[in-house]
């Protein structure tokens, strides 16, 4: 029975894919938060050049 249990791949292949789909979730993150930022950088640069000149 704990050799069966040691030779059982199921559990191995989801967290497998839990990490790759973490890992896919992080860049998905960063890349939306630094876009972000330069958005907030971009319309920030635009408002100084109309209302402050």
């Amino acid at each position: 029975m704990l050799r069966k249990f040691l030779r059982n791949e199921n559990g191995a292949t989801a967290i497998e894919y839990s990490l790759i789909a973490g890992f896919i979730a992080l860049a998905i993150i960063a890349a939306v938060g630094m876009t972000g930022q330069r958005l907030l950088a971009l319309f920030g640069s635009l408002n100084d050049l109309i209302v402050g000149g």
